[in-house]
Formats: C-alpha cells, sequence, structure tokens
C-alpha cells in the first residue's frame, strides 16, 4: 500500500506540486473499471485527509460499484483554463473501500460535513503520479512510482 504521504516522501519535489492541482479546483474526473472491462468516467471530488489521498461516492453509485468489485482507478485533475496554470496532474493506483467502523470514524472526523444519508469513502493507494508542464517551449513531463526516484522526461 502506498499512501499519498508514502508519495510525499519519497517525491517530496513533485508531490506538491500534483497536490496543488488536486486543490486548485473542486470537481476532477475518476475512470473506473466497469463490470465489462470497458472504462467508465466519472467527475468526483478528493480530500486529503491524514496520511490519504480520498474520495467519497453517494451510495449505491456506480463508480463506487466499480470500485467495490475493481478498485483500480485512474484519476485526473481538473486543468483549469486552457493555460494550464500549475500542469496537468494524473494519479493511478487502487482505491480500497473504508469499511472498519474506527477508519470510517477518523475519516468522519477529519472529513468535516458529509453529505446526508449513507456514503461510500475510499483511500486511495498509488502506483503513478504524473505532472505535465510546459516550460518554455518544451513539453515537462515528470512521473512517480512507488520506489523510485522520479523521471522527467522532455519534449519540445
Amino acid at each position: 500500500m502506498t499512501t499519498w504521504q508514502d508519495f510525499e516522501q519519497e517525491a517530496p519535489d513533485l508531490a506538491p506540486l500534483v497536490r496543488a492541482c488536486f486543490e486548485a479546483h473542486k470537481h476532477h474526473v475518476l475512470a473506473t473499471v466497469r463490470k465489462d472491462g470497458s472504462p467508465r468516467v466519472s467527475g468526483t471530488e478528493v480530500a486529503f485527509l491524514g496520511a490519504d489521498l480520498t474520495i467519497g461516492s453517494m451510495y449505491g453509485a456506480v463508480k463506487a460499484r466499480d470500485l467495490q468489485r475493481d478498485g483500480r482507478f485512474a484519476l485526473h485533475a481538473h486543468p483549469g483554463d486552457e493555460e494550464m496554470k500549475g500542469g496537468d496532474a494524473k494519479l493511478a493506483g487502487r482505491a480500497v473501500e473504508l469499511t472498519d467502523q474506527v477508519d470510517l470514524m477518523a475519516y468522519e472526523a477529519e472529513y468535516g460535513e458529509l453529505p446526508p444519508g449513507p456514503y461510500h469513502a475510499f483511500r486511495l493507494e498509488l502506483t503513478e503520479a504524473v505532472l505535465t508542464t510546459v516550460e518554455g517551449d518544451q513539453l515537462v513531463i515528470r512521473s512517480w512510482r512507488p520506489g523510485q526516484e522520479v523521471k522527467r522526461t522532455t519534449r519540445s
């Protein structure tokens, strides 16, 4: 399991830039795997809670059912306007539903105002983070995987 905190420790220069992209806007795009194996994209919000990056969902939503069946996800931060200030951030990994009462109580305590009624909450375990920026006349791609150094690739 690789938490957000692990990412911050392994990639201290990259993690704050990626986090800033996710904090710059409220809504992002989550990709999940449907029952037939095809992709599904859904809107979602994220919350940085303690060591974890989390998402929530309305109870019984299709994205929640997808993640319960197959936890693989990709998450694309809202890129903002055409300038993509701060870059274009993407994450991938596995979502793990919080079902333990202690974990749920901690989630609720840190999250603050919860939606009315039942909900799903997932901790996102990371397998990849990518930040793409434009620097001068070059496209700069920084990528990270657990246990590896951040890779930097440039394209003109």
